[in-house]
């Protein structure tokens, strides 16, 4: 609204140059009230990407964001239409898939963008459980070699009962000093990734006991590593559940974010209107601090037409 609006008067108009008009309260509201409306509708179609927004036959376009996928989230379908359906697609990695498909997925001009490695129950937060960790965190990272993937993650694991969160930090920084001479001979980055522990409606969707379920907590246990070889996975999801303020926890953190997840919250579900997170706006947000690594889409379909889901995801991420 200009000055004149403000005080009652406008230019000029068939009432003759310079003649005063008055505009009435309620018309000014409900003036305001309009543009207002508009505003915020705009706004929203700018957040939002609902479901009516999916394009059947997009393919990603900017390429800024390295886009790629955790498989187990798309069982049943088999990792080759999976893979197939990737490429089309225009991502340019797989994760979370069995080794045996490394092969076929390279064939495919696909990259593998992370490695498993041991599970996020038995932990190293636990000292019962340091050779099993070391002996997988050493098997991934010589799988990851042989692929040409430059990640693994690995997890905290958890609670235990007599174990206090300082000792089992502690515990966990013991295990990951055992492998990381290795890692950092093979440029292979560990990413160790927080899980939110308040979700207990399904086994994939939170982690109820788990250490590591608070990203300033995992950002504690990077720095003490001090290595450059040793970094965060910052899955948005989980940040988000427990921590929120997800864009600036990205600018806070930029330096130790080594490989990101996404899904919608709450449910896990596809990255359209019916979850909370403006994920353009995330996305805009990694590009701002510089981050290159690969963006994994880790979300639970729920929509009947799967391959639809994963495009439509695909393109709420390429800002």
């Amino acid at each position: 609204m200009n000055h004149e609006e403000r005080h009652g008067t406008a230019g000029t108009g068939s009432e003759g140059v310079g003649a005063p008009r008055t505009v009435s309260r309620r018309r000014a509201l409900q003036s305001g009230a309009v543009a207002g409306a508009g505003t915020l509708m705009m706004a929203a179609s700018q957040a939002q990407t609902p479901r009516t927004a999916a394009d059947p036959e997009f393919r990603i376009r900017n390429r800024r964001i390295r886009q790629s996928i955790m498989g187990w989230t798309y069982n049943p379908m088999p990792t080759p239409d999976l893979a197939r359906l990737c490429k089309e697609i225009g991502l340019v990695a797989m994760e979370g898939v069995g080794k045996e498909h490394y092969p076929m997925i390279r064939e495919l001009g696909l990259e593998i963008s992370l490695v498993g490695s041991h599970g996020f129950a038995q932990g190293p937060c636990d000292r019962t459980h340091h050779a099993t960790v070391v002996n997988a965190l050493n098997e991934g990272i010589d799988l990851a070699v042989s692929v040409g993937c430059t990640r693994v993650i690995t997890f905290t694991g958890m609670r235990v009962p007599g174990i206090a969160d300082e000792e089992g930090a502690r515990n966990c920084l013991e295990a990951w000093k055992q492998v990381m001479r290795r890692a950092e001979q093979a440029r292979v980055t560990l990413c160790l990734e927080h899980l939110n522990s308040r979700d207990s409606t399904h086994p994939m969707k939170g982690h109820p006991g788990y250490l590591g379920d608070h990203v300033d907590f995992c950002v504690d246990l990077v720095r003490q590593m001090g290595s450059p070889n040793f970094k965060l996975l910052f899955d948005i999801y989980h940040v988000a559940i427990m921590d929120g303020d997800v864009i600036r926890r990205l600018r806070q953190h930029r330096e130790y974010i080594a490989h990101i997840h996404t899904a919608g919250v709450p449910g896990r579900g596809e990255l359209d209107d019916t979850q909370e997170i403006n994920y353009p706006a995330v996305m805009r947000a990694l590009l701002e601090i510089g981050y290159d690594g690969y963006v994994a889409q880790e979300f639970l379909p729920t929509w009947t037409d799967r391959a639809l889901a994963l495009r439509h995801a695909a393109m709420v991420c390429d800002v």
